[in-house]
Protein backbone atom coordinates (compact mmCIF):
# COMPACT_ATOMS: atom_id res chain seq x y z
CA UNK A 1 0.00 0.00 0.00
CA UNK A 2 1.16 3.53 -1.20
CA UNK A 3 0.01 6.77 1.29
CA UNK A 4 0.46 9.94 0.78
CA UNK A 5 0.83 12.87 3.80
CA UNK A 6 -0.67 16.32 3.69
CA UNK A 7 0.28 18.16 6.64
CA UNK A 8 -2.02 21.30 6.37
CA UNK A 9 -1.57 25.14 8.47
CA UNK A 10 0.39 28.32 7.87
CA UNK A 11 2.46 27.84 11.08
CA UNK A 12 4.10 24.27 9.59
CA UNK A 13 4.49 26.57 5.89
CA UNK A 14 6.26 29.59 7.44
CA UNK A 15 8.59 27.35 10.12
CA UNK A 16 6.87 28.76 12.89
CA UNK A 17 6.21 25.40 13.99
CA UNK A 18 8.33 22.05 13.52
CA UNK A 19 6.47 19.47 11.74
CA UNK A 20 6.30 16.44 14.04
CA UNK A 21 3.22 14.99 12.90
CA UNK A 22 4.73 14.12 9.67
CA UNK A 23 7.25 12.63 11.21
CA UNK A 24 5.36 10.28 13.80
CA UNK A 25 2.94 9.37 10.62
CA UNK A 26 5.97 8.37 8.87
CA UNK A 27 7.46 6.05 11.49
CA UNK A 28 4.37 4.15 11.93
CA UNK A 29 2.95 3.67 8.90
CA UNK A 30 6.48 2.09 7.94
CA UNK A 31 6.20 -0.19 10.34
CA UNK A 32 2.94 -1.33 9.10
CA UNK A 33 4.52 -2.19 5.95
CA UNK A 34 3.20 1.13 4.23
CA UNK A 35 5.01 2.79 1.84
CA UNK A 36 5.26 6.96 2.04
CA UNK A 37 5.98 8.19 -1.53
CA UNK A 38 5.32 11.75 -1.17
CA UNK A 39 4.87 14.10 1.94
CA UNK A 40 3.84 18.10 1.22
CA UNK A 41 2.64 20.77 3.24
CA UNK A 42 0.38 23.43 2.77
CA UNK A 43 -0.93 26.37 4.25
CA UNK A 44 -4.62 27.33 5.68
CA UNK A 45 -5.84 28.09 2.19
CA UNK A 46 -8.20 26.00 0.82
CA UNK A 47 -7.10 25.92 -3.12
CA UNK A 48 -3.80 24.81 -1.70
CA UNK A 49 -5.00 22.02 0.54
CA UNK A 50 -7.37 20.81 -2.92
CA UNK A 51 -4.51 21.07 -4.95
CA UNK A 52 -2.06 18.69 -2.99
CA UNK A 53 -4.88 16.33 -2.14
CA UNK A 54 -5.58 16.21 -5.77
CA UNK A 55 -2.19 15.40 -6.94
CA UNK A 56 -1.93 12.73 -4.06
CA UNK A 57 -5.12 11.05 -4.93
CA UNK A 58 -3.85 10.98 -8.48
CA UNK A 59 -0.57 8.93 -7.63
CA UNK A 60 -1.22 6.73 -4.73
CA UNK A 61 -5.72 6.90 -4.13
CA UNK A 62 -4.58 7.12 -0.12
CA UNK A 63 -4.10 10.19 1.82
CA UNK A 64 -4.03 11.19 5.05
CA UNK A 65 -4.08 14.89 5.91
CA UNK A 66 -3.24 16.96 9.60
CA UNK A 67 -4.56 20.17 10.55
CA UNK A 68 -7.29 22.58 9.60
CA UNK A 69 -10.23 20.58 11.68
CA UNK A 70 -10.79 23.61 14.22
CA UNK A 71 -13.46 25.90 14.94
CA UNK A 72 -11.72 28.81 13.44
CA UNK A 73 -11.57 30.50 10.37
CA UNK A 74 -8.47 28.91 9.05
CA UNK A 75 -9.68 25.83 9.71
CA UNK A 76 -10.71 24.51 6.21
CA UNK A 77 -9.70 20.99 5.34
CA UNK A 78 -13.53 19.57 6.23
CA UNK A 79 -15.33 21.50 3.25
CA UNK A 80 -11.80 21.62 1.00
CA UNK A 81 -11.69 17.78 0.69
CA UNK A 82 -15.49 17.11 0.82
CA UNK A 83 -15.55 20.07 -2.66
CA UNK A 84 -13.33 16.99 -4.00
CA UNK A 85 -15.04 14.17 -3.32
CA UNK A 86 -18.47 16.55 -4.59
CA UNK A 87 -19.86 16.16 -1.24
CA UNK A 88 -22.04 18.64 0.62
CA UNK A 89 -21.40 19.80 4.47
CA UNK A 90 -23.83 18.84 6.63
CA UNK A 91 -24.34 19.01 10.59
CA UNK A 92 -23.95 15.90 12.62
CA UNK A 93 -26.20 15.90 16.01
CA UNK A 94 -23.77 12.69 17.79
CA UNK A 95 -20.72 15.18 17.44
CA UNK A 96 -22.53 18.61 18.68
CA UNK A 97 -24.01 16.85 21.83
CA UNK A 98 -20.89 15.41 22.37
CA UNK A 99 -18.80 18.78 21.91
CA UNK A 100 -21.80 20.28 24.19
CA UNK A 101 -21.21 17.76 26.72
CA UNK A 102 -17.32 17.99 26.91
CA UNK A 103 -17.44 21.91 26.32
CA UNK A 104 -20.07 21.62 30.08
CA UNK A 105 -17.95 19.48 31.81
CA UNK A 106 -14.58 21.17 31.40
CA UNK A 107 -15.62 25.20 31.72
CA UNK A 108 -18.36 24.98 32.57
CA UNK A 109 -20.44 27.18 30.11
CA UNK A 110 -22.07 26.58 26.93
CA UNK A 111 -20.07 25.55 23.90
CA UNK A 112 -19.22 28.68 21.78
CA UNK A 113 -21.05 29.25 18.35
CA UNK A 114 -17.95 29.21 16.64
CA UNK A 115 -17.32 25.66 17.77
CA UNK A 116 -20.30 24.00 16.19
CA UNK A 117 -17.76 24.12 12.77
CA UNK A 118 -16.52 21.53 14.41
CA UNK A 119 -19.68 19.12 13.99
CA UNK A 120 -20.18 20.01 10.43
CA UNK A 121 -18.46 16.75 8.40
CA UNK A 122 -18.86 15.75 4.40
CA UNK A 123 -22.02 13.71 3.29
CA UNK A 124 -21.16 9.98 3.76
CA UNK A 125 -18.21 10.26 5.64
CA UNK A 126 -17.30 7.70 8.48
CA UNK A 127 -16.81 9.82 11.77
CA UNK A 128 -13.18 9.02 13.53
CA UNK A 129 -13.62 9.40 17.33
CA UNK A 130 -10.97 11.69 18.83
CA UNK A 131 -10.24 10.40 22.71
CA UNK A 132 -7.75 12.95 23.33
CA UNK A 133 -9.32 16.30 22.03
CA UNK A 134 -12.23 17.72 20.85
CA UNK A 135 -12.21 17.83 16.76
CA UNK A 136 -12.72 14.29 15.16
CA UNK A 137 -11.16 12.79 12.53
CA UNK A 138 -12.89 12.26 9.10
CA UNK A 139 -12.86 9.34 6.69
CA UNK A 140 -13.69 9.89 2.85
CA UNK A 141 -14.17 7.50 0.59
CA UNK A 142 -15.62 7.16 -3.29
CA UNK A 143 -17.01 4.28 -4.84
CA UNK A 144 -13.33 3.59 -6.41
CA UNK A 145 -11.45 3.10 -3.51
CA UNK A 146 -9.90 6.19 -3.37
CA UNK A 147 -9.75 7.64 0.55
CA UNK A 148 -8.49 10.50 2.45
CA UNK A 149 -8.62 10.53 6.32
CA UNK A 150 -8.72 13.66 8.02
CA UNK A 151 -6.80 14.30 11.48
CA UNK A 152 -6.32 17.15 13.87
CA UNK A 153 -3.22 18.99 13.72
CA UNK A 154 -3.11 18.57 17.68
CA UNK A 155 0.09 16.49 18.17
CA UNK A 156 -1.22 14.57 20.87
CA UNK A 157 -4.41 14.36 19.34
CA UNK A 158 -3.05 13.05 15.99
CA UNK A 159 -0.71 10.12 17.64
CA UNK A 160 -3.80 9.08 19.51
CA UNK A 161 -5.89 8.63 16.83
CA UNK A 162 -3.05 7.16 14.99
CA UNK A 163 -3.14 4.08 17.43
CA UNK A 164 -6.79 4.72 17.95
CA UNK A 165 -8.30 4.39 14.69
CA UNK A 166 -6.03 4.38 11.53
CA UNK A 167 -3.44 1.36 12.25
CA UNK A 168 -6.33 -0.69 12.98
CA UNK A 169 -8.51 1.07 9.81
CA UNK A 170 -5.26 0.24 7.25
CA UNK A 171 -4.31 -3.53 8.81
CA UNK A 172 -6.98 -5.05 7.80
CA UNK A 173 -6.58 -3.36 4.17
CA UNK A 174 -3.17 -4.76 4.05
CA UNK A 175 -2.24 -8.06 2.09
CA UNK A 176 -1.70 -10.94 4.43
CA UNK A 177 1.44 -11.75 2.57
CA UNK A 178 2.76 -7.62 2.25
CA UNK A 179 6.71 -6.81 3.24
CA UNK A 180 7.21 -6.18 6.57
CA UNK A 181 9.19 -3.16 7.60
CA UNK A 182 11.56 -3.85 10.86
CA UNK A 183 13.54 -1.31 12.27
CA UNK A 184 16.03 -1.03 15.19
CA UNK A 185 17.38 1.57 16.48
CA UNK A 186 20.94 1.72 18.51
CA UNK A 187 21.23 4.61 20.13
CA UNK A 188 25.06 6.35 21.24
CA UNK A 189 25.94 9.38 23.20
CA UNK A 190 29.68 11.27 23.29
CA UNK A 191 31.20 10.52 19.68
CA UNK A 192 30.25 11.88 16.23
CA UNK A 193 28.75 10.43 13.51
CA UNK A 194 32.58 10.10 11.30
CA UNK A 195 34.05 8.69 14.03
CA UNK A 196 31.18 6.40 14.69
CA UNK A 197 31.90 5.26 10.83
CA UNK A 198 35.20 5.14 10.77
CA UNK A 199 34.94 2.70 13.53
CA UNK A 200 32.05 0.85 11.80
CA UNK A 201 34.28 0.34 9.06
CA UNK A 202 32.61 -1.28 6.03
CA UNK A 203 29.49 -2.14 7.92
CA UNK A 204 28.92 1.69 7.81
CA UNK A 205 27.11 1.42 4.41
CA UNK A 206 24.74 -1.02 5.64
CA UNK A 207 24.99 -4.94 7.38
CA UNK A 208 24.12 -8.08 5.82
CA UNK A 209 21.98 -6.26 3.15
CA UNK A 210 20.24 -4.33 6.04
CA UNK A 211 19.97 -0.55 5.16
CA UNK A 212 21.81 1.93 8.47
CA UNK A 213 21.18 5.22 8.92
CA UNK A 214 22.87 8.12 11.22
CA UNK A 215 20.47 10.21 13.20
CA UNK A 216 22.70 12.78 14.43
CA UNK A 217 20.67 14.92 17.51
CA UNK A 218 21.29 16.51 20.96
CA UNK A 219 21.17 13.52 22.46
CA UNK A 220 23.80 11.70 20.17
CA UNK A 221 23.87 10.05 17.07
CA UNK A 222 21.17 7.15 16.80
CA UNK A 223 22.49 4.19 14.42
CA UNK A 224 18.88 2.74 12.99
CA UNK A 225 18.88 -0.77 10.90
CA UNK A 226 15.82 -0.86 8.36
CA UNK A 227 14.63 -4.72 6.66
CA UNK A 228 11.69 -5.09 4.80
CA UNK A 229 11.26 -8.55 3.92
CA UNK A 230 8.03 -10.63 3.67
CA UNK A 231 8.92 -12.80 6.37
CA UNK A 232 8.62 -11.18 9.77
CA UNK A 233 10.54 -13.49 11.29
CA UNK A 234 13.00 -13.38 8.77
CA UNK A 235 13.21 -9.59 9.28
CA UNK A 236 13.01 -10.31 13.22
CA UNK A 237 16.47 -12.39 12.69
CA UNK A 238 18.28 -10.42 10.36
CA UNK A 239 17.66 -7.21 12.39
CA UNK A 240 19.44 -9.25 15.78
CA UNK A 241 22.41 -10.42 13.80
CA UNK A 242 23.13 -6.55 12.01
CA UNK A 243 22.61 -5.14 15.62
CA UNK A 244 24.83 -7.60 16.53
CA UNK A 245 27.44 -6.66 14.37
CA UNK A 246 27.25 -3.35 14.89
CA UNK A 247 27.42 -3.22 18.81
CA UNK A 248 30.44 -5.12 18.55
CA UNK A 249 32.28 -2.76 16.75
CA UNK A 250 30.80 0.51 18.87
CA UNK A 251 30.00 -1.20 22.31
CA UNK A 252 31.47 1.48 24.71
CA UNK A 253 28.87 4.25 23.12
CA UNK A 254 25.74 2.69 22.95
CA UNK A 255 23.35 3.68 25.99
CA UNK A 256 19.94 2.23 24.56
CA UNK A 257 17.78 1.29 22.00
CA UNK A 258 14.64 2.44 20.58
CA UNK A 259 13.23 5.56 22.63
CA UNK A 260 15.44 5.23 25.52
CA UNK A 261 16.24 7.98 27.40
CA UNK A 262 19.92 8.21 29.45
CA UNK A 263 18.95 10.47 32.21
CA UNK A 264 15.86 7.33 32.97
CA UNK A 265 18.70 4.82 32.27
CA UNK A 266 21.35 5.98 34.88
CA UNK A 267 18.33 6.49 37.56
CA UNK A 268 17.21 3.63 37.01
CA UNK A 269 21.00 2.13 37.95
CA UNK A 270 21.44 4.64 40.58
CA UNK A 271 17.91 3.18 42.40
CA UNK A 272 19.32 -0.42 41.70
CA UNK A 273 22.32 0.52 43.52
CA UNK A 274 20.87 2.33 46.32
CA UNK A 275 22.64 5.44 45.27
CA UNK A 276 21.84 9.32 45.77
CA UNK A 277 22.34 12.07 43.07
CA UNK A 278 22.87 15.70 43.67
CA UNK A 279 24.15 18.23 40.85
CA UNK A 280 25.93 21.82 40.57
CA UNK A 281 25.46 23.31 37.09
CA UNK A 282 26.73 26.50 35.96
CA UNK A 283 26.47 26.59 32.17
CA UNK A 284 23.39 24.48 31.78
CA UNK A 285 21.83 26.29 33.88
CA UNK A 286 19.52 23.55 35.78
CA UNK A 287 18.85 21.49 32.62
CA UNK A 288 20.62 18.47 33.72
CA UNK A 289 18.67 18.44 37.45
CA UNK A 290 15.13 19.37 34.67
CA UNK A 291 16.40 16.04 32.76
CA UNK A 292 16.67 14.12 36.02
CA UNK A 293 13.87 14.73 37.75
CA UNK A 294 11.51 14.62 34.73
CA UNK A 295 11.87 11.12 35.33
CA UNK A 296 9.51 9.87 37.11
CA UNK A 297 10.07 8.52 40.44
CA UNK A 298 13.36 10.46 40.79
CA UNK A 299 12.42 11.88 43.82
CA UNK A 300 13.62 9.07 45.40
CA UNK A 301 17.21 9.27 44.12
CA UNK A 302 17.57 12.98 43.20
CA UNK A 303 18.16 15.14 46.36
CA UNK A 304 18.95 18.63 45.06
CA UNK A 305 20.99 20.82 43.50
CA UNK A 306 22.59 24.15 43.17
CA UNK A 307 22.97 26.24 40.13
CA UNK A 308 26.19 27.85 40.53
CA UNK A 309 26.50 30.42 37.47
CA UNK A 310 28.54 33.25 39.90
CA UNK A 311 32.09 32.33 40.87
CA UNK A 312 30.68 34.15 44.01
CA UNK A 313 27.83 30.97 44.46
CA UNK A 314 30.33 28.52 43.34
CA UNK A 315 32.77 30.26 46.63
CA UNK A 316 29.72 29.77 49.06
CA UNK A 317 27.55 27.43 48.35
CA UNK A 318 30.46 24.39 47.06
CA UNK A 319 33.33 24.95 48.97
CA UNK A 320 35.58 25.90 45.14
CA UNK A 321 38.30 27.73 46.41
CA UNK A 322 38.78 30.95 45.02
CA UNK A 323 42.19 30.65 44.66
CA UNK A 324 41.44 27.77 42.23
CA UNK A 325 39.03 29.66 40.12
CA UNK A 326 41.62 32.36 39.65
CA UNK A 327 44.55 30.25 39.05
CA UNK A 328 43.06 27.73 36.62
CA UNK A 329 39.80 29.65 35.35
CA UNK A 330 35.97 28.93 35.88
CA UNK A 331 35.75 26.65 32.74
CA UNK A 332 38.71 23.80 33.99
CA UNK A 333 38.66 20.05 35.11
CA UNK A 334 39.96 21.66 38.29
CA UNK A 335 37.27 23.74 39.43
CA UNK A 336 34.54 21.04 37.58
CA UNK A 337 36.11 18.12 39.94
CA UNK A 338 35.31 20.28 43.12
CA UNK A 339 31.68 22.15 42.16
CA UNK A 340 30.97 17.77 41.75
CA UNK A 341 32.97 17.00 45.53
CA UNK A 342 31.39 20.09 46.87
CA UNK A 343 28.02 19.30 45.55
CA UNK A 344 28.46 15.61 46.60
CA UNK A 345 29.50 16.19 50.34
CA UNK A 346 26.82 19.23 50.71
CA UNK A 347 23.84 17.07 50.12
CA UNK A 348 24.98 13.76 51.10
CA UNK A 349 24.45 12.32 48.17
CA UNK A 350 26.48 9.11 47.05
CA UNK A 351 26.37 11.21 43.20
CA UNK A 352 27.72 14.52 42.82
CA UNK A 353 27.89 16.03 39.17
CA UNK A 354 29.64 19.38 38.12
CA UNK A 355 29.36 21.01 34.53
CA UNK A 356 31.23 24.28 33.71
CA UNK A 357 31.57 25.59 30.17
CA UNK A 358 31.12 28.61 27.29
CA UNK A 359 27.77 27.78 26.08
CA UNK A 360 27.92 31.23 23.93
CA UNK A 361 27.22 33.13 21.54
CA UNK A 362 29.87 35.14 23.70
CA UNK A 363 32.85 34.04 26.25
CA UNK A 364 34.94 32.25 23.94
CA UNK A 365 38.75 32.51 23.47
CA UNK A 366 41.55 30.74 20.97
CA UNK A 367 41.82 28.68 24.02
CA UNK A 368 38.74 27.97 25.04
CA UNK A 369 35.82 28.41 22.34
CA UNK A 370 32.57 28.55 22.78
CA UNK A 371 31.09 25.05 23.38
CA UNK A 372 33.64 24.28 25.28
CA UNK A 373 32.58 22.36 28.49
CA UNK A 374 34.21 20.36 31.62
CA UNK A 375 31.69 17.94 33.17
CA UNK A 376 33.27 15.51 36.41
CA UNK A 377 31.21 13.15 38.01
CA UNK A 378 32.05 12.15 42.19
CA UNK A 379 31.13 8.75 42.74
CA UNK A 380 31.34 8.26 46.61
CA UNK A 381 34.63 10.15 46.25
CA UNK A 382 36.33 8.76 43.14
CA UNK A 383 36.03 11.40 40.79
CA UNK A 384 36.08 11.36 36.90
CA UNK A 385 36.27 14.09 34.08
CA UNK A 386 36.29 15.10 30.60
CA UNK A 387 36.35 17.91 28.68
CA UNK A 388 34.48 18.45 25.11
CA UNK A 389 34.01 21.25 22.85
CA UNK A 390 30.27 20.76 22.14
CA UNK A 391 28.65 21.99 18.53
CA UNK A 392 25.16 23.86 18.24
CA UNK A 393 23.57 26.75 19.54
CA UNK A 394 23.07 28.15 23.36
CA UNK A 395 20.15 25.43 24.17
CA UNK A 396 22.16 22.58 21.96
CA UNK A 397 25.39 22.80 23.77
CA UNK A 398 23.61 23.56 26.95
CA UNK A 399 21.42 20.06 26.45
CA UNK A 400 24.66 18.11 25.09
CA UNK A 401 26.46 19.24 28.37
CA UNK A 402 23.97 17.72 30.27
CA UNK A 403 23.74 14.38 27.86
CA UNK A 404 27.42 14.28 28.46
CA UNK A 405 27.27 14.20 32.49
CA UNK A 406 24.93 11.49 32.12
CA UNK A 407 27.39 9.18 29.58
CA UNK A 408 30.10 10.66 31.83
CA UNK A 409 28.31 8.60 35.77
CA UNK A 410 27.42 5.40 32.90
CA UNK A 411 30.91 5.25 31.98
CA UNK A 412 32.43 5.35 35.46
CA UNK A 413 29.64 2.66 36.90
CA UNK A 414 31.00 0.29 33.67
CA UNK A 415 34.02 1.90 35.02
CA UNK A 416 35.00 2.36 31.13
CA UNK A 417 36.41 5.34 31.52
CA UNK A 418 38.76 4.89 28.42
CA UNK A 419 36.25 5.05 25.77
CA UNK A 420 36.27 8.25 23.88
CA UNK A 421 35.02 9.72 20.63
CA UNK A 422 35.04 13.88 20.18
CA UNK A 423 36.11 14.26 23.95
CA UNK A 424 39.22 14.32 26.32
CA UNK A 425 38.97 12.22 29.52
CA UNK A 426 41.16 12.48 32.77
Amino acid sequence: MNIEIVTIGDELLLGFTIDTNAAHLARELAALGVRIVRRATCGDDASSIQAAVREALQRTGAVITTGGLGPTADDMTKPAIAEIFGQAMVLDPEILTNLQERWRKRFNHELPVSNHQQAMVPLGATILKNNHGSAPGIWLEDADGKWVAMLPGVPREMRGMVADTILPRLRDRLPSDGPVIRSRTLRTANIAESALADRLGELARGVNGLSLAYLPGNDGVDLRLTSWDRDARGTSSALEAAAALVRAKVEPFIYGEGDDDLAAIMLAECAARGATVAVAESCTGGMLGMRLTAVPGSSRTVLGGTIAYANEVKIRELGVPAELIADQGTVSEAVARAMASGVRQRFGSTIGFGITGIAGPDGGTPEKPVGTVWVAVDLAGEVHAVRAILPGDRFEIRWRAAQLALDRLRKTFARDTDATGWTSRS
